[in-house]
């Protein structure tokens, strides 16, 4: 009997949602910060081009991590908040883990000084994107992070968006390397936008992506590298019992 609430969850487990379905599950309130954001996302350019290019499959992975487990996860549950990250990543990926790239909004409340993001939380960001990243290309799909580099480029300011890149440069059995990085996602120009609109969330932490640089308005046009990242995943023993809730469809 006190096993009984984990039963649900661990039936999820056993099936989580398809690509497709992460994307129908995200529902937020309409004008919350979590709608806003995936407005503001959904509305940008670069999400467009993802979503027309073949290659890449859409989806929410977080998502995948049954409602009842989320709230004991880090980044799926416990930072997403109003003023952390306030929706669930878009993640572009492709079907043979070769390449990923996730949005996402950074909000005020993940600084380690202020009004810059804490440098371990980016750190996390890429262990999760290059991990799902390769995971498709691993036999059984499931892998644990063997070593992990980092280097910092750049400050990230807090309440941007920013864009995750990874690519698997080598996969050997039951090891993969993978390579990435998080950049700034520069705010397009209003006639540049789907809808024409912003939705009132601020880009790159100004108000229509613009700041003033000696005075004079300066509009960012070009991604600025914040940090990049290596890693080596391997697939563990046992891993074909293991839950397979990031990984890309086949």
């Amino acid at each position: 009997m006190a096993a009984s609430p984990t039963v649900p969850a661990l039936a999820s487990l056993a099936a989580p949602l398809t690509d497709a379905e992460t994307l129908a599950a995200f529902d937020p309130a309409p004008g919350s910060a979590a709608a806003r954001t995936a407005a503001h996302i959904d509305a940008h350019p670069l999400v467009g081009a993802l979503r027309a290019d073949p290659r890449f499959v859409a989806a929410r992975p977080h998502l995948k991590i049954p409602a009842a487990m989320r709230a004991r996860n880090l980044t799926a549950g416990t930072l997403l908040a109003d003023d952390a990250i306030p929706a669930p990543p878009l993640t572009f990926a492709t079907r043979d883990g070769s390449a990923l790239v996730a949005v996402y909004f950074l909000g005020d409340a993940l600084c380690g000084h202020p009004g810059i993001v804490h440098g371990g939380l980016l750190a996390t960001l890429l262990d999760e994107g290059l991990a799902r990243c390769c995971f498709p290309a691993l036999p059984t799909k499931v892998g644990v992070t063997a070593s992990l580099k980092i280097d910092y480029r750049a400050p990230c300011r807090s309440g941007q968006y920013v864009v995750l890149r990874a690519e698997t440069t080598r996969v050997d059995g039951r090891k993969a390397w993978v390579r990435g990085w998080i950049e700034t996602l520069p705010d397009p120009d209003p006639d540049e936008l789907a809808n024409g609109s912003s939705n009132g969330v601020l880009a790159n932490g100004f108000a229509n992506g613009e700041k003033r640089v000696n005075g004079v308005e300066k509009k960012e046009k070009e991604p600025v590298k914040l940090v990049e990242a290596e890693a080596l995943f391997v697939e563990p023993r046992g891993a074909s019992k293991m839950p397979r809730i990031y990984a890309s469809e086949e």
